[in-house]
């Protein structure tokens, strides 16, 4: 099998390249940046096959994809910058990325007979009312991009596979545990949201589920998080000071309390994970498992010290 993985600078297309690698699978990654380092965890570098692809430009995405010629794209490009999408001068960037983009891609799998991968949120749901999240009414520029995709894959393709997902971390880039730890860093107290309610998705487990897909033909929408019960982002927060030995103090906030965000978020962000069993697919593992092994990567790489810390200041933050 040949896979094609584009986003690969993020935190997911990180992830889903060293997967495919480990398996021993071929892919070729991209992004618009020139070059991309490789494989990297745990193991020495290893520069693997990247192609530099805008994937607003129609005509490069075709002629890429048509010259390479996968069996399966993961499409994990994505503008995800969800306050910054509110603006004005970059919601036409926005949706030229998250929809047109993704577009683009879903139309050149299928003139070459590709299987699709298209990595969605939580976002496009109202997260209002409903427990399992099923009703479309996005709340955000952000959101309402992400289902333009969903539909321009599903209006394309046959083969494919649509799987949402929710609160993400990884170790290629930036995440809300990232920026809790550096706040714990040096303030004694933060407020944190007590009333948005989801659960965390590490990417590294993540990839594995997708390396799982990507060799069958169940295809259809999906929720991928990891397991374990719901919760805040205030209780999100805990676990991380309480599994980093952290003494700061978190103080929980009502969104309304916490004071508005350019972006509107879901407050019931529970997705109903229970096709991934239907349909025989291990479940991501739980979400405190994920984490003990997130805090202990960034031990290894000089990140988060063994002891724990404490600052001198208050600070609030929202997920």
């Amino acid at each position: 099998m040949k896979v094609f993985v584009t986003g690969v600078g993020g935190q997911l297309g990180h992830d889903v390249m060293n997967e495919l690698h480990g398996r021993g699978i071929e892919a070729v990654g991209s992004d618009i940046a020139p070059s991309y380092s490789g494989v990297q965890d745990g193991s020495p570098v290893t520069v693997m096959p990247y192609v530099q692809l805008d994937i607003t430009d129609k005509a490069a995405v075709e002629r890429v994809l048509a010259e390479l010629r996968p069996d399966a794209v993961v499409h994990c490009a994505a503008w995800t910058a969800v306050d910054a999408a509110e603006d004005e001068d970059k919601r036409d960037k926005v949706m030229a990325i998250n929809a047109g983009g993704t577009a683009n891609i879903a139309g050149a799998c299928r003139g070459i007979g590709a299987k699709m991968v298209y990595i969605s949120t939580d976002y496009v749901f109202n997260g209002q009312g409903n427990p399992d999240c099923r009703d479309y009414a996005p709340l955000s520029v952000y959101g309402k991009s992400k289902l333009e995709g969903e539909l321009a894959v599903s209006g394309t393709l046959e083969k494919y596979f649509i799987v949402r997902i929710a609160w993400v971390f990884g170790v290629n880039g930036k995440n809300f545990i990232r920026t809790m730890l550096n706040v714990g860093k040096t303030h004694d107290t933060v407020r944190v949201v007590n009333d948005q309610i989801g659960t965390p998705t590490y990417t590294r487990d993540l990839a594995v589920l997708l390396a799982d897909m990507i060799g069958t033909e169940k295809y259809g929408y999906y929720h991928a998080t990891n397991e374990g019960g719901y919760i805040s982002w205030y209780d999100f927060t805990c676990e991380i000071y309480r599994q980093a030995g952290y003494t700061t103090k978190v103080l929980p906030v009502t969104t309304a309390e916490y004071g508005l965000s350019k972006a509107a978020r879901p407050f019931n962000s529970r997705l109903d994970r229970s096709k991934l069993v239907r349909n025989g697919f291990t479940p991501l593992p739980d979400w405190k498992d994920a984490l003990a092994r997130y805090i202990e990567i960034l031990r290894d790489n000089g990140e988060l010290p063994d002891g724990g810390m404490r600052g001198a200041a208050t600070d609030r933050l929202q997920g």
